[in-house]
């Protein structure tokens, strides 16, 4: 089984750190976020990962080669031409994951203690093209799912803008984690082109395809995007 990590993106909530690093380089404990989560996967038996790189993509690199990949197998996919962002990024990478059914995707800036082995069993049972890692908390924007947890809408609560996929009268608001277990025939239906965000995809496919959210609630989850989530992270990964 294969994972793939974004590494790719700016970084800018960690500014100054980003304006001469990558985000994947921030230390939690001495550790890079990089490490933590090649590591993290390691524990859940995978040991295959595709990184994608664009900001300082030659200090990631290597970081890699330094430490030889932490013990695992990487691949890198190039985005150092342009950044795609996490959607583009995916359909960039098509080509090294499509022998992997499924794969799991991650942001490199979160850090968790979610069973990733749970989830993954959970995709597999429930047959669903994609199913995303959601938690009920505060959050700028939130997937929305019916009462059997399948995807159905999208909304900014900031903004005030949504998305829908499905008509249903009642909806439940859930965050992203920015983990999720993707079946590789999702490679095959990606009609957006260059630069788009996976939530378009998600929500694409979900007219006609089941993405389901499995919740973790009540596991720790850390956005590490900003300085002061670096120390409270640091409270909790060693």
């Amino acid at each position: 089984m294969k994972a793939m990590l974004f590494a790719a993106g700016l970084g800018t909530r960690l500014k100054p750190f980003t304006d001469n690093n990558p985000k994947a380089l921030a230390l939690v404990n001495g550790k890079t976020l990089l490490e933590h989560n090649i590591r993290y996967l390691q524990r859940h038996g995978i040991d295959n990962v595709v990184i994608n790189v664009h900001h300082f993509a030659s200090m990631i690199e290597d970081v890699l080669t330094a430490n030889k990949g932490f013990g695992s197998n990487i691949t890198i996919s190039d985005e150092r031409l342009e950044v795609l962002e996490t959607g583009g990024g995916l359909k960039n990478a098509a080509h090294l994951l499509h022998n992997s059914d499924p794969f799991v995707v991650m942001n490199v800036d979160v850090l968790t203690n979610l069973d990733l082995s749970k989830i993954i069993a959970a995709h597999k049972a429930d047959n669903a093209l994609a199913t995303l890692a959601v938690m009920n908390r505060t959050s700028s924007r939130h997937f929305l799912f019916d009462s059997a947890m399948a995807l159905c809408g999208w909304t900014n609560n900031t903004t005030g803008e949504k998305k829908a996929s499905r008509d249903t009268q009642h909806t439940l608001p859930f965050a992203f984690s920015g983990i999720q277990v993707v079946s590789a025939a999702l490679l095959n239906d990606m009609p957006f082109e260059g630069k788009f965000s996976i939530v378009d995809e998600y929500l694409y496919l979900a007219r006609q395809h089941t993405i389901r959210g499995y919740d973790h609630t009540g596991d720790v989850f850390i956005d590490v995007g900003k300085p002061e989530s670096i120390e409270k992270a640091a409270g909790f990964f060693q």
